[in-house]
């Protein structure tokens, strides 16, 4: 088959995963699901509300980050063992706030196997008062067996 002709993903293959207990993002989805692949969005230091936590801390804001990160991976059947990269973007990064980072990332992920991580410094985020956001790509059931089934709120992909 030659290139570009590969067989197009239908929408009706596409899952739009929503999280119990936290707010929509300011932008897009959750996350999507489409086969085994879980694409997440960036998952900030928010509560429930919407509401920054640890405003100024980069410590806790890195772990309701990842809180968030475990709770959408949750909804879509989905376990942080099945995160095959993260992308993590900082606030005026340096160099000393990977350590920061790496401290709160085990718990979730541990270092056998660690998922393929990129950290980026950026001016900005969404939010005022964010400093840190981890965006997510899973390949659900990696460790065997598919977790597929209720857990998650699912909305048509046209309803973005």
């Amino acid at each position: 088959m030659p290139f570009g002709a590969e067989r197009p993903v239908s929408v009706d293959a596409r899952t739009v995963v929503e999280t119990p207990g936290l707010p929509r993002p300011d932008a897009g989805s959750q996350a999507i699901r489409v086969g085994r692949t879980l694409y997440v969005s960036s998952q900030v230091a928010v509560d429930s509300s919407g509401i920054v936590v640890g405003e100024g801390d980069l410590a806790v804001q890195a772990r309701r980050a990842f809180d968030n990160l475990t709770a959408v991976l949750t909804a879509a059947r989905a376990l942080p063992s099945d995160v095959v990269r993260l992308t993590v973007y900082v606030v005026g990064y340096r160099p000393q706030d990977l350590s920061i980072i790496r401290n709160a990332g085990p718990v979730y992920f541990p270092v056998r196997n660690a998922p393929v991580t990129t950290v980026l410094g950026v001016e900005s985020l969404s939010r005022e008062g964010l400093l840190i956001a981890v965006e997510a790509t899973a390949l659900i059931g990696m460790l065997g067996g598919d977790r597929q089934g209720p857990g998650s709120t699912v909305r048509p992909p046209g309803d973005l």
